[in-house]
């Protein structure tokens, strides 16, 4: 296997995590194309131009290398993406050309998807996707997205030779929802990289932070609906302890992001927590471990989530998570042994969670150490590993046609 171009339009893995339309997809990206430039994939990352004077080409390190395409003007929000599609695959239409030896494409997010689903065809090359989130997932918790983008996901799905499936959650969600060739999903979990998540000492990180002895919870992701930041505001508010803290690692994300931080700023006023909740601006993403070895919990109360790279970063470095009992949490948190899972949406419930936690130090130390020794078997060497195969076989074997 030679070379790759991988496709993240609306995303770039230069772009700080936590900001904007960045998050877990930047990780992914940036954490695989790595690991696959270590293992002698050479890799080039497609994402639009979202600044006018970014050069055309980013060499990040030996094997990979980012590729800013103009499509549309620098500042587009990103309702309006799937009017610049066809710019943004003629851009890598024109490089791939000029690129030798590129046997695969892998596209990520559906905006992507329809890039690569073209692109396939005017290439004859192999494509790969990796949705991250589903439409149909999403609509089944409240938060709904345009037919034209459940319909794009429809037509990729049908058309990808190889989708990756981040869980068997995800897998199962691709069968029954979009009626995805169960013999055409590869199951291939993310990673963690340990040399920055892993457990450390929690006194340090606390010092580092300005922490005193006292319940911390976290959390950690872009502020919107359907992250669920109000929930863990409520939850802190009902486990009683004027002591106790929360810190927010993240910012506003999508058009809905400046209200739903307005909401959480309103309930801190109505429940009298003001004082307990600390916002952070987005980190770096090797500095989240700090974050994660000061907390005591690390609270996911996401109403959907393909995987959960902040419950298993969190996990490496030996902090329970309190996650929602849905997709990929249900895989990377052992309910009862790593962390808790929660069926429902009741702050209440969440809080109980937590203060199982917080109350008895014996527990919240065995499921330390069982979360870092299960999170342990995730790596990215691993997941580059499984690709390179997946790559190099795809390579060999005729397209699908489209369904």
């Amino acid at each position: 296997m030679n070379s790759l171009a991988i496709l993240s339009l609306h995303t770039s893995p230069l772009v700080q995590p936590g900001t904007g339309d960045s998050g877990g997809m930047n990780v992914y990206v940036r954490e695989l194309v790595a690991s696959l430039a270590q293992a002698g994939v050479h890799s080039n990352v497609y994402v639009r131009r979202w600044h006018d004077e970014l050069p055309e080409v980013v060499d990040v390190e030996p094997g990979f290398r980012v590729i800013h395409v103009t499509a549309g003007p620098s500042e587009l929000a990103k309702e309006h993406l799937p009017d610049v599609v066809d710019e943004f695959t003629a851009g890598v239409r024109a490089h791939v050309l000029r690129e030798p030896d590129v046997q695969a494409i892998h596209a990520n997010y559906w905006l992507s998807g329809l890039s690569g689903h073209r692109l396939k065809h005017e290439l004859d090359l192999p494509l790969v996707s990796t949705f991250h989130t589903l439409a149909r997932v999403k609509a089944e918790t409240g938060d709904a997205e345009p037919m034209r983008r459940v319909e794009a996901e429809s037509s990729v799905v049908g058309c990808s030779d190889a989708i990756l499936a981040s869980c068997t959650a995800e897998a199962e969600q691709l069968v029954e929802l979009y009626d995805a060739a169960p013999d055409r999903i590869e199951i291939v979990p993310p990673g963690v990289d340990h040399a920055f998540f892993s457990p450390g000492d929690r006194g340090g990180a606390r010092a580092a932070l300005e922490l005193g002895d006292h319940s911390v919870l976290l959390f950690v992701g872009r502020i919107q609906p359907l992250k669920g930041l109000t929930v863990a505001i409520e939850a802190l508010a009902l486990l009683d302890d004027p002591e106790a803290v929360l810190m927010v690692v993240g910012g506003p994300s999508g058009d809905d992001g400046p209200g739903e931080r307005a909401r959480a700023e309103h309930l801190l006023d109505d429940l009298g927590v003001r004082g307990q909740v600390r916002f952070v601006a987005p980190q770096p993403h090797h500095l989240l471990s700090t974050y994660y070895r000061a907390a005591d919990v690390c609270v996911v109360p996401s109403r959907s989530e393909s995987f959960g790279l902040v419950a298993l970063e969190a996990a490496a470095c030996g902090t329970p998570v309190v996650a929602a009992a849905v997709g990929g949490l249900t895989t990377v948190v052992e309910h009862g042994r790593t962390g808790l899972l929660v069926e429902d949406r009741a702050a209440r419930t969440y809080a109980d969670a937590c203060l199982t936690l917080l109350g008895d130090g014996r527990v919240a130390e065995e499921m330390s150490r069982a979360a870092a020794e299960r999170a342990r078997a995730y790596t990215w060497s691993i997941t580059a590993a499984r690709l390179r195969r997946l790559y190099a076989d795809l390579a060999q074997r005729s397209l699908v046609s489209c369904a």
